[in-house]
């Protein structure tokens, strides 16, 4: 199985901290999921500490999740095994003598075991005291055999033995060594009683270690804390979704006359605190995807705005609202972030100053390197890293405060709407900040200032920061929250030591109004509703690096020959290429020709962190580029910006070929037309990233579906079931009549209920849904083995 995911390296630390977080979708089959770590070696292969193994079964026993420490194990060679192996099997009667026939035909993903990141897979097959092998193929982890191995199965009786009950046909697979001994690849067993009651045993079978128990050592290797929570979901086809979907945007696009009615209230009212972060990512997807973004943001603002009455109060929990603000900047804006910060951020990990205002955190060493007088030296390094972190944050503003272009446009417009909801609702001169606070608040607060802080979580770094450099990207961070917070809080805390940079903080507050200013003057009437669901500016360069490019003409070459080093640079327009960054030849492949872009199997090229992105010319005749990443985090990078650039094209394919067509066939279904239809669907999501994965609107709507499953009890009891039109308070019985009071209520109560009513009967229509799918799963599954 290839590697999901990979953190970054933390050096010289037998202690490290990652804090890294990532969503795999894993197949339905998965058995276990393995966590390895690794110390990295800048020469050869890395080497192995130890490895955690969970079972699938170990981790839904925690619906909740695993959240704790566990001791790290040995790893076994012989224990390492991966992928399944295709077998036929079957017992045939001729002349009074039985003959058991094991057709092995080819097998898939099989663990690399070689240098080149192969193998040399071979199978031998035991049976009533015979032994039988296969050929060897060179140089693979997909071999294909096709060869059948008999064995005489009367042997026994022959040599007055018996058959015993526990008597097995054993299938290993090896990898042949030319130097040393063959090294284990698996097995997979099958009782010959069971088989003499069957007609024949045939499929895919996983292929087993040899059954020794893993020991922890009592933690000896060391521990990891990991947080795991497994959720299995089946996604149904769109349509079953359409009915929820109309259901939001009818919030959107046709307001109730009382907002606390619609589902998307209901939904924050049932949801957890904690779940809301994952709900606001999903809304924003989906009202993306419905080019209903800037809409959504309104009516979650407007309601979140109307009820503040206290304004230093505003956006300042955990409400869908600033959720949803906070998620759609990470869906939309990453490009503008990284075009804005990454360059200074670059420059502050390469230059590795050290830097720092807190006197009881100087590094003593230090000041006595620089003079005899400890004090004196002190000083000395307070001014230094002054100077020098006023260098770097007015970098760092002066990109931001020039960024207003590089904006996306729908953000832009976001940021108009709630500027103008905010001063509706405190016009008093007092609160005139108010309005600048609620945008700075999102931009500067919950945007800038993380990324500063932890540049790795927002991909602007492929390592973590060092301690020094962690340090000189805090201290900027708080500065950054500090202008963003318009100076309010200065002087207010406890880090008086961060007083010397204030001057430079009062100084920036009038440019960041004047930027925040700019920023919403946009027109809205002129961003279209195809820019409201684009996610990128057409001018940014979304993502950009050196890739292997395979040459289409070297088929025949060896491997490294085939693959050239070329720098690559995708905008939302063209996917273009040229030898190095500088040079002034590009080759270029306009985005809305692209059709697929998929990971391609190992097998194809016995290459890993390969991807192919399939084009049609202007006569519709396909073209396949193959693309090899330097590791599967860049891979999966790559595969999310490219799906996300071309979500919307009109030629997107409904299927592909895994594998390449080599040795006239395919090597992915063995097909000898290469005009042949692809053999698997097509993705538009990734495994990794939840802010860069592209739109899926299936798989978020059926987690939204799945939190309102959730709260269905509590919809009904708080809405039908025990809801009461109740009585008036004084405010609300003053100035009309108890009887106008009370017509009005029960009309409230009426239409709240029968919003309600609606809500869950398309809850109870998509759970009809699941179970339908459910039940025609288990009958096949049922029809499957009584075929087998």
């Amino acid at each position: 199985m290839q590697t999901p995911i990979r953190t970054a390296t933390i050096w010289r630390d037998l202690n490290p901290f990652w804090g890294e977080e990532y969503t795999l979708h894993l197949p339905m089959g998965f058995h276990n999921l393995a966590f390895y770590v690794m110390d990295e070696d800048t020469i050869g292969h890395d080497d192995v500490i130890g490895k955690i193994s969970l079972s699938k079964e170990y981790i839904a026993s925690h619906p909740r999740g695993i959240d704790s420490w566990i001791n790290l194990t040995h790893v076994d060679p012989d224990e390492e095994v991966q992928g399944e192996i295709h077998l036929e099997i079957h017992v045939v009667e001729n002349q009074n003598r039985r003959t058991l026939h094991c057709h092995v035909l080819e097998a898939r993903d099989l663990a690399p075991r070689d240098i080149s990141g192969t193998s040399d897979p071979f199978t031998r097959v035991f049976c009533n005291g015979q032994t039988l092998e296969t050929a060897i193929i060179k140089k693979t982890r997909f071999p294909h055999w096709d060869e059948v191995l008999e064995f005489d199965m009367d042997r026994h009786v022959e040599e007055s033995s018996e058959l015993t009950e526990d008597a097995v046909i054993s299938v290993e697979v090896w990898d042949w060594d030319m130097v040393g001994k063959n090294d284990f690849l698996g097995r997979v067993e099958f009782p010959l009683d069971a088989l003499q009651k069957l007609p024949a045993i045939k499929g895919w079978f996983r292929l087993l270690p040899f059954g020794n128990v893993e020991e922890d050592d009592g933690g000896k290797l060391g521990a990891l804390r990991l947080k795991v929570r497994l959720a299995e979901d089946r996604i149904l086809p769109s349509m079953y979704y359409q009915p929820l979907i109309e259901l939001l945007v009818e919030s959107i696009l046709y307001p109730a006359e009382d907002e606390d009615i619609t589902p998307l209230t209901m939904l924050e009212e049932i949801s957890s605190v904690e779940s809301r972060q994952e709900i606001a990512m999903k809304l924003v997807k989906i009202f993306l995807g419905q080019g209903l973004a800037v809409p959504f943001l309104d009516y979650l603002n407007m309601s979140e705005v109307t009820k503040t009455a206290d304004p230093n109060t505003l956006f300042r929990s955990n409400s869908l609202a600033s959720k949803s603000m906070e998620q759609f900047m990470k869906v939309v804006a990453m490009p503008y972030l990284h075009e804005v910060l990454k360059p200074i951020v670059n420059r502050i990990f390469d230059e590795k100053k050290y830097i720092e205002l807190d006197p009881c955190k100087i590094d003593q060493t230090r000041t006595r390197k620089i003079s005899f007088k400890s004090s004196l030296s002190e000083n000395h390094i307070r001014e230094s890293s002054l100077e020098l972190l006023k260098g770097y944050l007015s970098d760092i503003m002066d990109a931001i405060i020039n960024s207003v272009e590089q904006c996306p446009p729908v953000m832009r417009v976001a940021f108009k709407q709630l500027h103008k909801r905010v001063e509706d609702q405190f016009p008093d001169p007092a609160n005139e900040d108010v309005k600048y606070l609620a945008i700075s608040g999102f931009l500067f607060l919950r945007f800038f200032a993380p990324a500063i802080l932890t540049p790795k979580l927002f991909n602007l770094r492929d390592q973590h920061a060092d301690t020094r450099t962690s340090r000189t990207l805090l201290l900027l961070a708080k500065a950054v929250q500090s202008i963003g917070n318009l100076g309010q809080q200065l002087g207010h805390g406890k880090e008086q030591w961060m007083a010397p940079l204030h001057p430079f903080i009062l100084q920036t507050i009038s440019r960041v109004k004047d930027f925040l200013d700019k920023l919403i003057d946009v027109d809205s009437e002129n961003v279209s509703e195809l820019q409201q669901r684009a996610l990128f500016h057409p001018s940014v360069t979304i993502k950009e690096g050196y890739l292997h490019k395979r040459k289409a003409e070297g088929v025949n070459l060896v491997t490294r020959f085939t693959f050239k080093k070329r720098y690559f640079w995708l905008s939302s327009e063209t996917l273009s290429y040229s030898k190095s960054p500088d040079w002034q030849v590009r080759s270029s492949i306009p985005v809305n020709r692209i059709c697929a872009v998929e990971r391609v199997d190992e097998n194809a090229f016995q290459q890993q962190n390969m991807m192919q992105i399939i084009t049609q010319d202007n006569e519709g005749l396909p073209h396949t580029m193959y693309i090899q990443c330097k590791n599967v985090n860049e891979l999966n990078q790559w595969l999310s910006a490219l799906r996300k650039a071309s979500i919307y094209n009109e030629r997107m394919q409904p299927c592909y070929h895994p594998g390449a067509f080599r040795s006239s066939r395919w090597t992915c279904c063995l097909q000898s037309d290469r005009t042949v239809r692809g053999c698997s669907r097509t993705h538009s999501a990734v495994t990794l990233g939840d802010w860069s994965d592209p739109l899926d609107p299936d798989a978020e709507t059926q987690m939204i579906y799945r939190q309102l499953l959730l709260g269905r009890d509590k919809l009904r009891k708080k809405y039908i079931e025990f809801s009461d039109p109740g009585t008036p308070t004084e405010e609300e019985a003053s100035g009309q009549s108890n009887s106008h009071w009370q017509e009005r209520s029960q009309s409230f109560h009426d239409r709240r209920m029968a919003a309600t009513a609606r809500l869950l009967d398309v809850i109870q229509d998509l759970e009809r849904a699941h179970q339908a799918f459910e039940r025609r799963e288990r009958e096949e599954a049922t029809n499957h083995s009584h075929h087998l």
